[in-house]
């Protein structure tokens, strides 16, 4: 199992860009893969986007793409999300997640470690 905790959430407006973190610590693996979701108030826990151990492989939800951007550094045990022209459909509880497995998934339930979560509030 990976401990993972997020940050860089926060409040912003319609247009504005944030830029989420996550430092994994424990054991992990080389074939694992690391995501992000999200869940929104009185919705499911929502795919994202996902990549690779090695980082050049990513996936993303059709909501994502073109605006969002997932990467890592292994040398730091971080992963990332640069999130920009934010909406304020974007607003909700951002998790990040790994997957000890060498494929995507973008089934919450294929991930076994998780986040505490980082609120994301987008004002119109």
């Amino acid at each position: 199992q990976v401990q993972l905790v997020e940050s860089g959430g926060g409040l912003v407006r319609t247009g504005d860009s944030l830029r989420l973190s996550c430092t994994a610590s424990g054991r992990t693996f080389s074939n694992n893969v690391m995501g992000w979701f999200r869940q929104a108030p009185g919705k499911e826990r929502e795919f994202v986007a996902a990549i690779n151990w090695i980082g050049d492989r990513t996936y993303y939800a059709d909501s994502a793409k073109g605006r969002f951007t997932i990467s890592r550094d292994n040398a730091k045990n971080t992963l990332f999300l640069q999130m920009n022209n934010l909406k304020p459909e974007d607003t909700a509880v951002y998790y990040c997640a790994a997957r000890s497995a060498l494929y995507y998934s973008s089934n919450p339930g294929a991930f076994g470690s998780w986040g505490q979560g980082t609120q994301v509030t987008v004002s119109s």
